[in-house]
C-alpha cells in the first residue's frame, strides 16, 4: 500500500473530553490538517487556489474510532489515495499513536471551480499523479456503510 506520511501533531489539552481522552469531534482536526498537506503534495492546495480559483471540497466523510487517544500523544497521520476521477478524489487518513492505529477517516472530495460555481476536471498532471498513488488493494474498511445488519 502506498502511504504518504505528510503530517503529525501533538494532542492539545483543549481537545480532551471529560474522560481525559480525545473528544470525538477533535479527531477530525488533525485529519483536516492532513488534508491540507495532501492537497499541497498533489499541487492542488492554497497556491493552486490562488492561481486558478479551483479548490478541493469535501462532500462526505466516514470516520472510525478504533482506539482511545490520551495525553501525552503525538498523532501521526498517514494518507492513502483510494481512487480518483477527473473531478473526484476518494482518500483516507490513518491516525497512529505510538504505532497503534487509533482512527481512520475516509473522504470523498470534489474539484470545484469557485469562479464558475461548479465542479471541473483537475489538471491532467494531477489526475495522473493521483492514479499513480492509488492503492492497488483497498483496505477492508474502505467504502463500508453504517448499519445494524452485518
Amino acid at each position: 500500500m502506498t502511504t504518504l506520511k505528510l503530517h503529525s501533531e501533538p494532542l492539545q489539552d483543549i481537545w480532551l473530553d471529560a474522560y481525559g481522552h480525545l473528544n470525538e469531534a477533535y479527531y477530525l482536526v488533525p485529519f483536516s490538517n492532513t488534508t491540507w498537506r495532501l492537497q499541497d503534495y498533489f499541487g492542488i492546495g492554497v497556491d493552486y487556489f490562488d492561481k486558478t480559483g479551483c479548490a478541493i471540497y469535501t462532500v462526505e466523510t466516514h470516520m472510525r474510532y478504533l482506539h482511545e487517544v490520551r495525553k501525552p500523544a503525538v498523532m501521526n497521520i498517514e494518507s492513502i489515495i483510494l481512487g480518483s476521477e477527473a473531478k473526484k478524489i476518494w482518500f483516507a487518513h490513518l491516525m497512529l499513536v505510538d504505532e497503534t492505529l487509533c482512527a481512520t477517516a475516509e473522504f470523498m472530495a470534489l474539484h470545484y471551480d469557485t469562479k464558475r460555481s461548479h465542479t471541473a476536471p483537475m489538471p491532467d498532471d494531477v489526475q495522473a499523479m493521483l492514479k499513480d498513488f492509488e492503492v492497488k488493494q483497498k483496505p477492508d474498511w474502505a467504502g463500508r456503510r453504517i448499519s445494524l445488519v452485518n
